[in-house]
Formats: C-alpha cells, sequence, structure tokens
C-alpha cells in the first residue's frame, strides 16, 4: 500500500509530465501573409458619407437609441441618395 507521501510525489511528477508536454507543442503554422498593398485598405474604415455624418447628427439631437436610431439613419440616408441622385441626373441632362 502506498503512502500518502507517495502518492502526493507520484501525482507531483505526473502533473510535471503533463504540462511539459503541453509546453512542448509546436505552434500552429500562421497563414501566409497577404501582400502589403490589400491588407492596408481592409484595416482603415471607410470614410463616411455627408448624408452619413448629417443622419447621425440628427438621430443625436433626436435622442434615438439602439433600434430607432438605426431604423431612422436607415430612411434618412435612403431619402439622402433619391435627393442626391435626381439631382446628380438633372446635372447630367443639362
Amino acid at each position: 500500500m502506498m503512502t500518502i507521501s507517495s502518492r502526493v510525489i507520484a501525482t507531483t511528477l505526473v502533473s510535471f509530465m503533463l504540462a511539459t508536454s503541453a509546453f512542448a507543442q509546436t505552434a500552429a503554422t500562421p497563414a501566409p501573409a497577404a501582400p502589403a498593398t490589400s491588407a492596408a485598405p481592409a484595416k482603415a474604415k471607410p470614410e463616411r458619407s455627408a448624408a452619413s455624418l448629417a443622419c447621425s447628427k440628427q438621430a443625436d439631437e433626436k435622442g434615438l437609441k439602439g433600434k430607432e436610431r438605426k431604423k431612422f439613419r436607415s430612411q434618412c440616408k435612403r431619402d439622402a441618395a433619391k435627393a442626391g441622385s435626381t439631382t446628380t441626373d438633372t446635372t447630367k441632362a443639362k
């Protein structure tokens, strides 16, 4: 029969062996790096349009939050796009 101290020592040794095997594992191979030209635009946030900024400002003034704000901004940007497309169409026709 094993004594308590023998069990503690055996448990400690097994724990160290398992821990060292976990540290000995190699890291996953990294994915090949993409060219620098394609990585730079993906990281940069696209600039917001004037209509988007104006709609956000209007939503702030009205104190809208959450779904109501999202719905308002969506409708506002659609209206701005319609208004913008009619003015650009008339300028192209001239």
